[in-house]
């Protein structure tokens, strides 16, 4: 079987299964895991905090709803083919702002429609505190900035009399100001830059900017928005990268919310514009912290990372007393605190689907929103592994299947970014390959977050090769612990987990039994020419250069160099329209696995980076497992 491409070109077809396990009672369970509603932590116009929104996958697809608190009516906001989820409001509530592109390519420009439309229909979408519903589809909306030019979306900053809004294009970044019927460039360089943050008053506008040559370290400015005249300038220095989070929520308050890495890890630091005095927010915790204000500006909200598991905190910034809100082991999946000092939270762990909850003033902690239909099933829980590696201790996360004794098909999960990590979160597709039979091991190699800056920061100047050390020790203590039968092992990944995948492959044969890679880099010198702007800024800092500058860095670092060790299956997946790993550069290692002779099969799709349709995730999910299945002799 073959799937035909453009240009002509064929590329044999996955076998796409029907059904994945032949009990019945199996096959519901993992997919309905994929199919449960699921909602996330909802956002609120500042000044009018009952209008709110949030994304959900009710109708099959991810898309924006309005949830109008005073009333309880929920209605869906948009609906296009391949989903929406970047969407905010403004701050009086009037209008919902969500970022228009083509088919998942991310290119395109805000739009807005307002937050009280009327008239369509019920989609069966329900909370349990907004107890009626309309459904709505996206008619209606409007460029939200006029004369801002298409691109890709590089921070949005909504005001009463002012808008900011950033884009990303081949010929860099652009800022742009929209205030008294008028749109303005004020800033405009090839090197990455975006809109950070508004103050409240409106008075200053904090941009992050890379004018120094790195923008996986970017640096802050501030500006006045009367004539976007530099106000102050933050860098702290090579390697040391500052993210601007938030202005004070308090009118006249010129102190800004930042994350530094002075001290080798995300922290917090609070930086009075005006004045030009800080303050730092030293935590005696393990581990980086994330931080949002608390309505008062007295307090902040802590999220706390920590070796897979996170947890939320609140800090008041007179007395310094830390105070954990105690929630359970797991992952925080979002918070925010209301006006009158609730905390609306997300939380799941491995075992546990996703709920979200609200901790009221009293201390009382209840569930917040409850969407229709039964709740995903439980999986397995994950354990933790430390493995010394070359570069120091690796953590992992492991799971068994149920019941499972003695070594196990292992399939190694890769995650993507590299600037993330694996947590102890509820995933339904982790637990598809429990069920299938597979021990589950999700290394936070090195580059991941949450381990400190030296941590992430190590791959540079050698991406790729440096995490798969990681990746070989902990697949090394796998097999010598008895977890994982070194004779069905499979690696996974999607982006750069799709990169790590092909790469692995071709550097570490005898290793893996199949491979597995969703939208992955496969040509590094092709996916540099053909990706956003915004990734070739970011791999001129990984890398060293562009592929001008050091061409060996990214032929020794590309999977498609190792192509005549490549001795196993390989799957791959792809968008059409992706812009982050672009088509062109996967064909051309599909082409090199044709010349080779060696066994693959492509499954591309009409969407991006990953697809917001549930029903297509369900089926790359099954070509995904059932591929791996066969490899191992599990089907």
């Amino acid at each position: 079987m073959t799937t035909q491409q453009p240009g002509d070109k064929q590329y044999p077809a996955p076998h796409v299964p029907e059904q994945l396990f032949p009990d019945e009672a199996a096959e519901r369970r993992w997919r309905s895991r994929f199919l449960a509603p699921r909602v996330s932590v909802p956002d609120w116009a500042l000044d009018a905090p009952d209008a709110s929104i949030y994304v959900s996958n009710a109708s099959g697809v991810w898309e924006v709803y309005a949830w109008n608190r005073a009333t309880g009516e929920s209605r869906r906001v948009t609906d296009r083919p391949n989903g929406t989820l970047h969407a905010t409001m403004s701050p009086d509530g009037e209008w919902i702002w969500w970022f228009d592109d083509t088919d998942g390519d991310e290119f395109g420009s805000w739009v807005r429609q307002p937050f009280d439309a009327t008239g369509q229909a019920n989609d069966g979408t329900s909370h349990r505190t907004a107890p009626t519903q309309t459904a709505a589809t996206a008619s209606g909306a409007t460029k939200a900035v006029p004369d801002v030019p298409d691109g890709y979306p590089a921070g949005l900053e909504i005001g009463h009399r002012i808008v900011a809004a950033g884009v990303s294009t081949d010929d860099g970044s652009a800022l742009y100001a929209h205030t008294g019927g008028t749109t303005t460039r004020f800033y405009s360089r090839p090197d990455d830059a975006g809109i950070a943050a508004l103050s409240r008053d409106e008075r200053l506008l904090a941009i992050a900017h890379s004018e120094h040559g790195d923008s996986r370290h970017p640096a802050v400015r501030v500006l006045a928005t009367d004539g976007f005249e530099a106000v102050a300038d933050k860098w702290d220095g090579e390697g040391k990268g500052l993210d601007a989070l938030e202005f004070s929520p308090r009118e006249g308050d010129p102190r800004l919310l930042l994350l530094h890495e002075r001290r080798g890890k995300e922290e917090l630091l609070i930086w009075d514009v005006e004045a030009d005095t800080e303050q730092e927010i030293s935590l005696d915790l393990p581990g980086e912290v994330a931080g949002t204000w608390y309505p008062d500006a007295e307090a902040l909200l802590l999220v706390h990372f920590h070796e897979g598991r996170s947890s939320l905190y609140r800090y008041d910034l007179v007395s310094a007393a830390l105070t954990s809100l105690d929630t359970p082991p797991g992952r925080i999946g979002g918070g925010g605190v209301r006006p009158d000092g609730s905390v609306e939270y997300s939380w799941s762990n491995a075992a546990q689907p996703p709920v979200v909850r609200v901790r009221r003033a009293d201390g009382a902690d209840e569930v917040l929103m409850t969407p229709p239909g039964d709740r995903a099933p439980g999986s397995q829980a994950v354990e933790d592994a430390f493995v010394e590696g070359p570069g120091g201790r690796i953590h992992a996360l492991v799971a068994r299947p149920a019941g499972s004794d003695g070594p196990q098909p292992t399939v190694f999960l890769l995650h993507g970014g590299p600037h993330a990590a694996d947590e102890d979160r509820f995933s339904a597709y982790r637990a598809v390959w429990l069920d299938a039979g597979f021990a589950v091991v999700e290394v936070n190699y090195r580059g991941s977050t949450g381990y400190g800056s030296a941590w992430r920061d190590a791959i540079e100047g050698r991406p790729g090769l440096t995490e798969l050390e990681d990746v070989a020790a902990v697949h090394d203590w796998a097999v010598s612990s008895g977890l994982a039968d070194p004779q069905r092992c499979v690696v996974s990944g999607a982006s750069w987990g799709g990169y790590l995948t092909l790469l692995a492959l071709g550097t570490q044969p005898g290793r893996w039994t199949a491979g597995v890679a969703a939208v992955p880099v496969a040509d590094y010198v092709a996916a540099y020419e053909d990706e956003m702007e915004q990734l070739r800024s970011f791999d001129r800092a990984l890398f060293g250069g562009a592929p001008e500058d050091v061409p060996e860095v990214y032929r020794e670092c590309s999977p498609l160099t190792y192509l005549d060790n490549v001795d196993v299956p390989v799957l791959v997946l792809a968008g059409d329209n992706d812009p982050r790993c672009p088509i062109r550069q996967i064909e051309n290692y599909l082409d090199g696995l044709a010349e080779r002779g060696t066994a693959h099969a492509f499954y591309r799709y009409d969407a991006g980076h990953g697809s917001l349709v549930i029903s297509e995730t369900i089926t790359q999910t099954a070509i995904e497992v059932h591929f791996a299945m066969r490899s191992v002799g599990l089907a």
